[in-house]
């Protein structure tokens, strides 16, 4: 354990890190971002060198798990080198190394990040059926992401699904998701959908309480809470019946913020310490400037404006997203 942890004003250890590679992304999942999206600049991104120094000055103040996302980072070009980089730090102060993906590049890079030192992979998988899925993604087919599961699996991931609950969209599919995910050996992970950016549509019109979910799931199955935590912000309830586990996100209906552990950059490098909130220190230019010293010092610096928690309440804002960047933007 580092001798300098992180802590913020709250007392708070920050020890998970989610890292994003790029905001690009082979899909415009409707509730995610607008179908004519615009990404950065490829010159505004960090290198892969710099997203390296970024990860091993966070490891070197104690965080143990650092999880890259996106976007999409399999659609990152090199994204498999980085991976190879920072697995260095696997036993030596990090103890997971993980990944979110929508999934669609999973099948051929499977292999190599096990290879790689990664053990664990979120997968992120609204719908079973290949019709609504290209509905949700507006670009995506559905039957890669399956294969792309698959290979995980095979290649001896963990696999974990996340799926956001959508009111009049995927809502009537969460029963079946559970079977066929418990069928699979799979952890699947509820989501309310979360107001950040603004899309096409009013997200109160998909806003699916995970109250109303977990009352559905437990007309038939027997659902007991668990006091596991990976890390994240999710509940878990493990399945009577099968032992399945299931986590709930709720960022709406219930505010998990008193034991936030995490922060996250994005692939621009800017460090957001709330999703929900717009308190940030930006790090490319003072990495570029000042080097590793500047860094750990901005580090600090951050960690006096991480806000006690975050403000998602649907009803009030109505149409209106919490913060204006995606999820994309900030890393998912």
């Amino acid at each position: 354990m580092s001798e300098r942890p992180l802590i913020d004003g709250f007392g708070r250890r920050i020890s998970y890190v989610r890292l994003s590679v790029t905001d690009r992304c082979d899909f415009r999942c409707a509730y995610c971002m607008p179908l004519d999206m615009a990404f950065l600049p490829k010159a505004e991104v960090l290198t892969l060198e710099e997203l390296d120094a970024v990860a091993s000055a966070f490891v070197a103040r104690g965080v143990s798990r650092i999880r890259l996302t996106g976007g999409e980072p399999l659609v990152r070009k090199g994204f498999l080198e980085l991976v190879q980089g920072l697995s260095r730090h696997i036993g030596a102060g990090l103890d997971e190394l993980t990944l979110t993906t929508n999934g669609s590049q999973l099948a051929r890079f499977a292999e190599p990040l096990f290879a790689a030192g990664v053990r664990r992979v979120n997968v992120s998988l609204d719908t079973l059926d290949a019709a609504r899925f290209r509905q949700i993604t507006r670009t995506g087919d559905l039957a890669p992401v399956l294969e792309g599961i698959a290979a995980a699996k095979a290649a001896g991931l963990s696999v974990k699904l996340n799926m956001v609950a959508l009111k009049g969209l995927n809502a009537d599919e969460i029963p079946d998701m559970v079977a066929w995910a418990g069928d699979q050996g799979f952890d699947l992970t509820f989501i309310e959908t979360m107001p950040l950016g603004l899309i096409e549509e009013d997200r109160t019109d998909r806003y699916l309480p995970l109250t109303e979910v977990r009352a559905r799931l437990e007309e038939t199955l027997t659902l007991v809470d668990s006091p596991e935590r990976t890390g994240g912000p999710a509940r878990y309830a493990r399945v009577a019946q099968t032992g399945q586990k299931l986590g709930f996100i709720t960022p709406l209906t219930h505010n998990f913020c008193e034991s936030c552990n995490r922060v996250r950059v994005t692939a621009t490098g800017t460090l957001f310490m709330c999703l929900g909130q717009e308190d940030r220190v930006e790090l490319r230019d003072l990495l570029r400037e000042g080097g590793p010293a500047a860094l750990d010092a901005a580090l600090d610096r951050a960690m006096q404006l991480k806000p006690k928690g975050h403000d998602f309440v649907i009803e009030r804002r109505e149409a209106a997203p919490a913060v204006s960047r995606h999820m994309s933007m900030t890393g998912g």
